[in-house]
């Protein structure tokens, strides 16, 4: 029920604005009918003001309060000036303490919602008129026996704390509400920042199951394509190797298999232990050879320097190199050989792959450019537009660069090289 008033008022906060005021207007007028009823039972010389002075002046007082919200720099203006002339017109005679808390209500509403600039000074003004109207009042209104002025003081200063004491509970209310508005735009940003970093990280995922896909799929699907069309030729000449054949294509559909169960291993529910081969390294690299072999491609595997332990990922990314490239030897070229060069640098590893393709044996790709300080290869050659895109993202992804195009002398060239220096494992 309280939370269901809070949020009825904060709907109709003009409506609740000018209850309070009818209410507080009401509440003093029966309080000075009290006071002065009080005071004529005490005192029967007693004259009370007149009514329609005291109406006035109490209206004066508490009907600015239905504009709070609206106008609060006119309303504690307005307020604060009518309970001053109260004072100095009815000579304290009037009521004081409904008033009073009508002026602390109209300064904290003016301190909290008023937007101006001159917000401070026309609360200030008010606050030096209510303190000086309270000092005339204690030390030269009587009403206090003469010689008592730490009396007086300490009443003066008393008074001075409770009219001041509404600025300031308005102005830290204010400052909370600017920090809770804050701090809700910051959360807000966050959450946005986030959400966009979720984003982007599905979609780098997305990148990179796109580009194991495209490695796995084009590379064995590439051999059994050239095996099929070899078993097609021979299939009823040869028999024996029209078998052969077949059985290198059922072969690669296993492996084909194998790699993607095991790319696709990273779904499996949270806490199943990790049953899956490894993924391919530079180690794999004569079993990736001889299947190449297979499928027609002679390829001459060197590897220069002492092989060393390297980051996981990074031999997965050369392989997958050194994969596509002979892939797209395969299936653009009319190469019957290519050589695949590993050279472990002391701050970099190398691949080259070169195949010996003739001059326009294929088709010059879109994207077949440089990603790398050196020059580009002249002349035609072949290549993938997805497979090149793969190779240039994992050289980097580990801060290295790639070049690929046709070379002067006929064939195709693809040179990647990645960055050890801190990366290196021990």
């Amino acid at each position: 029920m309280g939370r269901r008033a809070v949020a009825t008022v904060r709907h109709y906060r003009a409506a609740a604005d000018a209850v309070t005021a009818v209410l507080f207007a009401a509440l003093a007028l029966l309080s000075a009918y009290a006071s002065y009823h009080m005071a004529r039972a005490a005192d029967p010389l007693f004259h009370p003001p007149a009514g329609p002075e005291v109406v006035g002046c109490i209206l004066g007082v508490t009907l600015p309060l239905a504009w709070r919200r609206r106008f609060p720099l006119c309303a504690a203006a307005a307020t604060a000036t009518a309970f001053v002339v109260a004072y100095i017109t009815l000579r304290l005679q009037a009521e004081t303490y409904v008033t009073g808390l009508a002026v602390m209500l109209a300064l904290y509403s003016a301190a909290v919602h008023a937007q101006a600039r001159a917000r401070r000074l026309v609360l200030a003004l008010a606050l030096a008129a209510l303190v000086a109207d309270l000092t005339h009042v204690v030390f030269f209104d009587g009403i206090w026996p003469t010689g008592q002025v730490l009396a007086q003081s300490l009443y003066l200063a008393y008074q001075t704390i409770i009219i001041v004491l509404p600025w300031v509970l308005g102005e830290a209310i204010r400052s909370l509400r600017r920090r809770g508005r804050e701090l809700t735009a910051q959360a807000d940003e966050l959450r946005r920042e986030r959400e966009d970093n979720a984003r982007r990280a599905v979609f780098e995922e997305r990148v990179r199951i796109a580009r194991e896909l495209h490695d796995v799929v084009a590379h064995h699907v590439s051999v059994m394509g050239v095996q099929a069309g070899a078993a097609r030729t021979v299939l009823s000449r040869r028999p024996d190797q029209a078998q052969a054949a077949l059985s290198s294509i059922e072969a690669s559909s296993r492996q084909a298999v194998v790699e993607l169960h095991r790319l696709l291993g990273f779904l499996r529910r949270s806490g199943e232990p990790d049953q899956l081969a490894p993924q391919p390294g530079l180690a794999q690299l004569e079993d990736l050879t001889r299947e190449v072999a297979r499928g027609g491609l002679n390829v001459r595997l060197s590897v220069e320097g002492a092989p060393r332990p390297l980051p996981p990922t990074l031999e997965l990314s050369a392989y997958r190199v050194i994969q596509e490239a002979l892939t797209n030897t395969r299936k653009h070229s009319a190469a019957d050989c290519a050589t695949v060069r590993v050279a472990y640098l002391p701050a970099a590893l190398e691949i080259e792959v070169l195949d010996t393709g003739r001059r326009g044996a294929g088709s010059l790709p879109d994207d077949v450019a440089e990603d790398g300080p050196a020059a580009a290869y002249a002349g035609t050659g072949t290549g993938n537009r997805h497979g090149l895109t793969g190779m240039r993202e994992r050289a980097n992804l580990h801060g290295g660069h790639l070049r690929a195009g046709p070379r002067p002398a006929g064939g195709f060239a693809v040179h990647a090289s990645f960055p050890l220096g801190e990366v290196t494992l021990p």
